[in-house]
């Protein structure tokens, strides 16, 4: 049979003296368990190597002698025990602190006098009998004291602690740089938003003098009927000569759309051949007839007509006029809460009403509004021109519908910038790499539209994005859609762009641009207009004039 070895520091008479030592117990206090307790505990100190000479009879006899004397000696040995941990803990930290540079040495010296807090709390003379061993009663009024000022330490020392982990712990630190770069991009976002909603204001509202002025001509055509309706005379033949040069313009600004006929006519070479087109709605027609009165054009032909002459356009021949009765459309539009107009504030220019002003899309009926014409050029009314025009109706169209400056670079301003790709139809017709080109001097050969069949053409897909699955609202993506394949690329000389958005266009570019274009959010008759490029427009305003006068117009 193999031998028992005894472990380590075992005694038989240490063991009987315990066993003495349980008897005796068990004969006073009848606690035969605390007999069983005694011998596992023996057992347990054995079997992890420990003598029981340091913990074995003494030490049961001062648990047993302190369990009868004082019921407060557990909670005593509990707060000790509290006050030593919280004691190494910051120690440890003052360790660790201890090893960084010159920074930490503030957290050197707290934790440090936290540690010799608690040394110096044990050590108090008021305190001595707490933690002497042959006491065998406490004080209940010096343990609360003592209780008290050791929750004072422990509540300082992990205030500490937690005020000081960020230094010590890399992964908070990247944690609490995280979610501060997540705030900041919050608010970056936020402040986009507010931003460019305040841009959209400041660009499409009207300004208050340019209020005045339409108000200041409506007045005076009230005043004075006579000297500014053409209503019962014979159209002037040269309206439609299709020998002469025609431009079309369709605005509600009275200012802009003078500022273009003025330019126009100022840098042409033979004005009186030059006929202009100005198509306005009903409420601006009155100021746009009594404007084009109060001066000669150097000879110039100008027609004033209102949306509302053009009996073919009504809802049931023009389907931007028939969505407009969609209460989905209308909703769309014209809710006028901040946090619904910013959902998509990279689209929100689009979210204008004046997407849907059938003005915007006359562009797309110019052979119906002008049959007897062959040619004719479209221009936005925030342009200005530089140059004779008159280069363009040589130009060789090849047979295209369009003629027009491109504006692509590289990846930008390609098909796939305007148009929804996913959607089967517009993947299946279009290229995405395809060059987009610009709205605002539009070189159109009407006899090749009326051939193309172009407008049936735009009413067909705009038929089909009634929804808005095919591209986004406006009418530069109907525009890329309708003259996909019809349009002749121009010398980019003939319109140059950006004017109301990018200060970095070169002066020498501008300088042999035949048209320049403010467009984008800048224009040059509100004040957030850029101050480089406004007087390219202001040359041309008529301060001569009483009624300008009268709203100083501060440009």
């Amino acid at each position: 049979m193999a031998s028992h070895r005894r472990p380590c520091g075992f005694s038989p008479l240490k063991l009987l003296a315990s066993a003495a030592a349980a008897a005796a117990a068990v004969f006073l206090l009848l606690a035969s368990s605390l007999t069983v307790t005694s011998r596992s505990d023996a057992s347990r100190l054995h079997r992890l190597g420990i003598s029981s000479a340091s913990h074995g009879y003494g030490s049961v006899r001062r648990s047993i002698l302190a369990m009868k004397s004082d019921p407060l000696k557990p909670r005593l040995d509990q707060l000790q025990k509290q006050a030593d941990d919280h004691r190494a803990l910051a120690l440890a930290y003052a360790s660790y602190a201890r090893k960084l540079k010159l920074e930490y040495s503030k957290l050197v010296r707290i934790f440090a006098d936290l540690s010799k807090n608690y040394s110096d709390l044990v050590k108090k003379p008021g305190y001595h009998a707490l933690f002497a061993s042959d006491s065998l009663s406490i004080d209940e009024t010096v343990l609360r004291q003592f209780e008290k000022e050791v929750k004072e330490r422990i509540k300082v020392t992990r205030q500490a602690v937690s005020e000081s982990k960020e230094s010590f712990d890399n992964q908070l630190k990247i944690q609490k740089l995280k979610d501060t770069i997540f705030a900041v991009n919050e608010q970056l976002t936020k402040a986009k938003k507010q931003g460019a909603f305040s841009s959209l204001i400041a660009a499409k509202s009207i300004p208050k003098s340019l209020h005045c002025l339409s108000m200041r001509l409506m007045e005076e055509r009230i005043a004075h009927p006579e000297k500014y309706t053409d209503e019962g005379k014979p159209p002037k033949p040269e309206l439609e000569d299709p020998n002469l040069y025609h431009y079309a313009i369709f605005s509600d600004n009275v200012l802009a759309a003078s500022v273009v006929v003025n330019s126009a006519v100022k840098n042409a070479k033979e004005p009186w051949k030059h006929v202009f087109h100005v198509v306005t709605d009903k409420m601006n027609l009155g100021a746009m007839q009594v404007m084009f009165k109060l001066k000669e054009y150097n000879g110039a032909h100008i027609e004033v007509k209102a949306v509302e002459d053009y009996n073919f356009l009504n809802s049931s021949y023009v389907p931007v006029l028939r969505q407009l009765e969609s209460a989905n459309l209308q909703k769309f539009y014209f809710e006028n809460k901040l946090e619904n107009a910013t959902k998509d504030t990279t689209n929100m220019k689009f979210r204008n009403p004046k997407y849907l002003s059938i003005l915007n899309h006359l562009r797309f009926y110019l052979p119906e509004m002008y049959p007897k014409l062959h040619r004719i050029l479209f221009l936005d009314d925030d342009i200005v021109v530089q140059k004779d025009l008159t280069g363009l109706w040589k130009i060789d169209m090849d047979g295209k519908v369009n003629g027009a400056v491109e504006t692509c670079f590289g990846s930008f301003h390609r098909y796939a910038q305007y148009m929804n790709f996913s959607h089967p139809l517009i993947k299946e017709k279009f290229n995405p790499k395809a060059c987009a080109w610009a709205y605002g001097m539009n070189f159109f050969d009407l006899d090749a539209w009326r051939r193309e069949k172009c407008t049936e053409e735009y009413h067909y897909w705009q038929n089909l994005n009634e929804n808005r699955t095919l591209w986004k609202l406006g009418t530069l993506p109907p525009g890329l859609i309708t003259f996909y394949s019809t349009t002749k690329p121009l010398d980019k000389s003939w319109h140059v762009l950006g004017l109301g958005y990018n200060p970095s266009i070169s002066l020498e570019e501008i300088r042999n641009a035949a048209v320049v274009h403010f467009n984008g959010n800048m224009k040059p008759w509100l004040d957030i207009a850029m101050s480089l490029f406004k007087p390219l427009w202001t040359k041309y305003v008529d301060y001569e004039l009483d009624f300008i006068q009268a709203c100083n117009f501060g440009v």
